[in-house]
């Protein structure tokens, strides 16, 4: 195996949406690979067939699409190591459960579920953990017990098996984790691991270590999760005979915004935030889960808001573009430890990438929101609405918030505005304002408030006791920008008509 390229790979398995933390280790993948010219693939573990979700593995790849995680090898983009589902390279992993039995380095077990499953609950009596390995294996039903002749008629007849690792006796596994340094597990610890079943189909253990090594993968950059696996795959290149392996980096958990424990997607539920790059609909539950892009977050944010999850620069800076990301990551300033995730810093950071983007641009991100509400509108009048009401949010779905009553009529006024500010006089004095408004012939923000202020004067009325019910009229409430940019905006009949209908409403 050539080791002069950097190769990694994000492996995730398609058994349902991808998890904002399932994001992070595709994007630390990425920034590694690409700060070292390096290639990045992506392959999808699907050995668990009981577990398929349907949907899941495009999920997957348009998630990482859309947060500009493209890779160079994969599904749908080909390579020279295709194929890269792990259930289309399904003949490649038999050979390698075969040398490992041949070796001793594995065995054939032919315990049933019925019988694990016993097993486990009298231990469970006793206060005990059932573990199959080092203590009990000599007592199982395996090729470690049975005559060779036995294994070969149970073959023969076609009894279910797996195949187990053969994990050894009182040995040290000692790896240096990038991240975490230099780390040591006894194997007495340790259970040996189905590697391979009776239905043809590897586990993740041996399936990931034959296609790393068949791939030319030169570092694992993997979750915290994967960590207590380390040294069954360390003993596996040992026991297939391969000298060189990947190193290994295991990143830290990203944690609940309370208390700790690994964030999860009821967390997201419980507290009203993503935890999903995109919109999930659970074929199964029913349930739908929400996703950043579809909640109004945009990808930039999302990557720079993850790359700081467990990472740091090392400097001030705060915000990265991908390409900046690229230039400035390495492994050594990942830390260990769990990295809290705060929804507000979320926002936070959508809110500078917002504040960034021209109206134009926004416009044609929230043109969508009106359609679905029902409303079509101009981009000339989209790009002056954004202008006035941007400075007020964070994510596009806040500009209809912001802004409805420009699109729509208010159906309802508020009632504390009502009593506070609508007099006896308000309905005369707003008629005679529709009359001045109608003497307006450029209907511009200027002009529009020359005439009222002139007109205000000349009558000597109270400014505040005329605006506040006249912006109740344009807008239902006491919300909003400039009024006479509201005014202006909406167009002289749609001002003038507002107002007719405001004073005849509130009347009743």
């Amino acid at each position: 195996m050539s080791k002069s390229k950097v190769r990694v790979r994000f492996a995730p398995s398609p058994t349902g949406p991808l998890h904002m933390g399932g994001v992070r280790t595709a994007l630390f993948n990425y920034l590694f690979a690409k700060k070292h010219g390096g290639d990045f693939l992506l392959r999808i573990e699907d050995t668990d067939q009981n577990r398929f979700v349907p949907g899941a593995e495009e999920y997957i790849i348009e998630s990482l699409n859309w947060c500009g995680l493209h890779f160079d090898e994969g599904p749908g983009v080909g390579g020279n190591y295709e194929p890269y589902r792990q259930s289309e390279r399904k003949t490649l992993y038999k050979q390698y459960a075969d040398q490992l039995i041949e070796s001793g380095w594995a065995y054939y077990a032919f315990d049933t579920p019925e019988e694990l499953e016993k097993l486990r609950l009298e231990a469970e009596q006793k206060g005990e953990v059932f573990s199959y390995g080092i203590q009990t294996r000599n007592a199982l039903c395996n090729s470690l017990t049975l005559t060779n002749e036995e294994v070969e008629n149970r073959l023969q007849a076609g009894e279910h098996f797996v195949v187990r690792f053969k994990m050894p006796e009182n040995t040290y596994v000692t790896e240096n984790d990038i991240i975490r340094g230099e780390v040591t597990f006894n194997t007495s610890v340790l259970d040996d691991k189905v590697i391979y079943k009776w239905d043809g189909m590897p586990t993740y253990h041996l399936a990931n270590v034959v296609d790393d090594h068949l791939m030319e993968i030169t570092h694992v950059i993997r979750g915290e999760e994967w960590l207590s696996s380390m040294p069954l795959h360390v003993l596996l290149y040992r026991a297939l005979g391969w000298e060189i392996r990947p190193r290994f980096a295991h990143l830290p958990l990203i944690l609940k915004p309370v208390g700790k424990g690994k964030l999860s997607k009821r967390d997201g539920d419980k507290m009203g935030f993503p935890v999903f790059p995109l919109l999930w609909n659970d074929q199964t539950s029913g349930e739908t889960f929400h996703g950043y892009r579809e909640d109004g977050y945009f990808p930039e944010a999302f990557i720079n808001l993850l790359a700081l999850l467990g990472w740091n620069p090392g400097i001030e800076q705060e915000f990265f573009s991908l390409e900046e990301l690229v230039s400035v990551f390495s492994l050594e300033r990942v830390v260990k430890s769990g990295s809290r995730f705060d929804p507000e810093k979320a926002k936070w950071f959508n809110r500078h990438y917002f504040q960034q983007k021209s109206e134009q641009e926004l416009a044609v991100l929230f043109q969508p929101v009106l359609k679905e509400k029902g409303v079509t509108v101009s981009d000339e009048m989209v790009i002056k609405v954004i202008a006035e009401i941007k400075e007020r949010c964070e994510l596009v779905p806040q500009l209809w918030e912001q802004g409805y009553y420009f699109f729509e009529t208010p159906k309802s006024y508020d009632a504390k505005t009502i009593e506070k500010r609508w007099l006896a006089e308000t309905p005369g004095q707003l008629t005679e304002i529709c009359g001045v408004f109608e003497t307006v012939e450029s209907w511009e923000q200027p002009l529009i408030k020359e005439a009222f202020s002139n007109f205000m004067n000349e009558k000597g009325w109270n400014f505040g006791a005329v605006m506040n019910p006249l912006r109740l009229c344009l807008v239902g409430g006491n919300v909003g920008p400039d009024l006479f940019k509201i005014c202006e905006i909406l167009g002289k009949k749609e001002t003038i008509s507002r107002i007719k209908v405001a004073i005849a409403t509130i009347a009743k």
